[in-house]
């Protein structure tokens, strides 16, 4: 067998994998759409789906785009990144408390 090439069995735990991810991205697409049955306060609704959005994200990431098999110094921009998004996600947050105007 050259280089690169795959077994039978080797392709087959390599689709059972992307078969998981794909259930668990499907789970987490259907908790999100249970989460606006719930009929939660807007801060709780946008805090438990962005949780859910988050983990569907970190999936997608993990598998698909195979950050799983990179170094270490992606992962350290990967939490800078992550940190940065985590930020941008609370400035809504600080204008929810602020003076109340209307145009």
């Amino acid at each position: 067998m050259g280089h690169g090439e795959m077994t039978v069995e080797e392709v087959k735990k390599h689709v059972r994998k992307y078969y998981v991810v794909f259930g668990a991205l499907l789970g987490l697409t259907i908790v999100t759409v249970a989460i606006s049955y719930l009929h939660l306060p807007i801060f709780q609704a946008v805090l438990l789906a962005m949780a859910v959005a988050s983990m569907k994200g970190g999936l997608v990431a993990a598998y698909f785009m195979h950050l799983m098999d990179e170094k270490k110094i992606i992962y350290s921009l990967l939490w800078l990144t992550v940190i940065l998004f985590g930020f941008c996600m609370l400035i809504p947050l600080f204008t929810l408390h602020g003076p109340q105007t209307t145009y």
